[in-house]
Parts: structure tokens; sequence; C-alpha cells
């Protein structure tokens, strides 16, 4: 008897299976490199923060320490000046938004965008979890919010994936069309902020219709204290439209007629998509927020490599960079 989770096809909905098995392609994939090639202005290499600090031990104050760092109370108790000695947190929270909306379930070659975001969402964890991190998100679509807190280890990994999997978006976008993708997408964004602590890895897979100017002022608060990865996923007949005919498409609330023989339909179809991608890119080159488009068709441990910056000396478990 086939599970509830793996009765999909991996073109229109996700098998768990599929997700499980991408554990070993993971392992190429440089999560936690120390730098990645940004696509932002300048083309400069934007260093991910790194972990977080967290607090270890009070030492008495030695010449030299920052004043800032005074454990007021411990000097207070014993009458002797001593300092907060910080280390480098040993896991690093990375935190996967994955957007469900119904806008992601469209393809018209490989996948649907939510099989996509299903896949870069597995790769990703797999990775971090085998650079020693640990792995929490949100899963959502305009009905159902799924949420889990950071934790480590093979377990976390699974437990995203089945989140992934057996989420009732890949039932419910078939006949649910009346709730707003932005307000979704706004909605998951104010609580990824509460959930996101300061210095975690945040990576967003959408294909960000909702964006507005609520949406800008969440990411914005998110990469002050965070960092931020965006992957924008597409398909390619979002970006053109094909050969000479006419075509009807849907949004899943209207439906219209484009006559692709049509130049000035096909600009201005054509137009929609560099204007989206172009608003991506200047709200991610002004917020220092990295940005990788990736679409249905591409190789995507290929696609992840070189766009999250690997190195040529990367071998992993070996070449595991800190910021």
């Amino acid at each position: 008897m086939v599970s509830n989770t793996d009765k999909g096809d991996d073109i229109v909905r996700i098998r768990q299976s599929t997700l499980i098995g991408l554990h070993r392609e993971a392992k190429n994939i440089p999560l936690i490199a120390r730098s990645v090639k940004a696509q932002l202005s300048g083309g400069y290499l934007s260093a991910f923060r790194g972990r977080g600090m967290e607090f270890h031990e009070s030492r008495p104050y030695q010449a030299g320490d920052d004043i800032r760092a005074i454990d007021w109370r411990v000097t207070a108790r014993s009458g002797r000046t001593h300092t907060k000695v910080y280390r480098e947190e040993r896991e690093r929270p990375v935190l996967l938004w994955v957007d469900l909306c119904n806008t992601m379930f469209f393809g018209t070659r490989v996948c649907f965008k939510s099989v996509l975001a299903s896949k870069l969402a597995a790769l990703l964890a797999w990775s971090s979890i085998y650079h020693g991190d640990r792995i929490g998100g949100l899963v959502f679509s305009e009905q159902h919010h799924i949420e889990f807190r950071p934790k480590r280890g093979k377990a976390a990994a699974l437990h995203l994936i089945r989140q992934l999997a057996s989420h009732p978006a890949w039932d419910a976008h078939q006949h649910q069309h009346s709730s707003n993708p932005g307000d979704a997408g706004q909605q998951a964004l104010n609580r990824l902020r509460h959930v996101a602590r300061p210095g975690s890895l945040v990576i967003l897979i959408s294909d960000f219709r909702f964006l507005d100017d609520s949406s800008r002022i969440h990411l914005t608060q998110l990469a002050k204290h965070n960092d931020v990865v965006m992957l924008f996923t597409h398909d390619p007949l979002e970006q053109a439209l094909p050969a000479s005919g006419v075509y009807r498409v849907t949004d899943g609330k209207t439906e219209l007629a484009i006559d692709s023989a049509n130049a000035a339909s096909k600009q201005q179809y054509r137009q929609r998509f560099t204007d989206h991608f172009q608003e991506l890119k200047n709200l991610c080159a002004q917020q220092h927020i990295f940005l990788l488009d990736i679409s249905t068709t591409a190789n995507l441990v290929e696609t992840l490599q070189s766009g999250l910056g690997l190195n040529p000396g990367y071998r992993p478990g070996h070449n595991r960079a800190s910021a």
C-alpha cells in the first residue's frame, strides 16, 4: 500500500521518498561556505555573518577587555570586576521558509514550482545537517501554516521532509482559491521574524508573487539581524510566451486568453516577469540579501553549488569554513 506522502509523481506532487533520497546529493552543497558570489550592487563577495555568539563564562577583568562586556551582576556580587566571555555557537540555526501557496502550483517544464521548492528545501536541510547546524522552518499555504523550531540531527531533516510531503496544500490547491496568497506570505514573514534568532541563516523559497510594502518591511527587519537568502523559483513559461497561438491561462481565480502571435502582447507578458525579477534584485541589493533565481528546468545541485559559491578545494566534512 502506497502511503499518502508517497503517492505523488514528483511532477505535480512531491514524494517523501524522493526528498529523503536527496541526502546523497546534499553532501556536495556548500551551505556554510565562507562567502558566496553575491549578485548585489558592485558584485562584491558577501560573507555570511556566520554563527552567533553564546555566553560561555564570566572571568576577572583583564587589561584590554571591552568595558561593554563587563558582567555587572557578578561584579556587584563578588566585589571584583568581571567580564563576560562569549564563544561561537556550536550549531547555527538554519530556518527554511517554504511557500506552498496557489501560485506555486504551476509548471510547464519538468515539475510544479511547489515540487521544485520542496526539493530545494530538502537539499538545504540535509546540507545543513551535514555541516552540523540546526534545522527549523515554516511551511505555509493560504490555509495552513506549519512551524517547527530549529533542532539538530537527521531527525530534524526528516521532520521537515514529512511536513513538506504531507502538507494539506498538495490537495487543497485544486479547490481552494478564495484566500489571498499575499496575506499568507505577509503573515508567514511576520511569524518568521519572531522565530528567527539573531545570527540565523534564513532561506526563503518562493516565487514571491505576494511581494508588497508590508512584505518589504518584514524582509528588511529580517536582514538586519540575520543572513537572508531568497531562492526565486520560476517556470520558463512565466518568462516568455511560446510559439504563436492562443493560450488560456489562469491564476486559479480568473481565466484569460493570450494571443502569442501578437508582438505587443508577448512583449507585455515578458516585461511583467522582467519587472518582478528586477524588483527582487533591487530589494536584495538594498538590504544585502542574497538572491538566487532557479528555474524548474535547472540542475538543482549544480545551481546551488555555483550560486552559493563552491570553493575549488571544497570537500564535504573537511572544508567547513566559518564566517
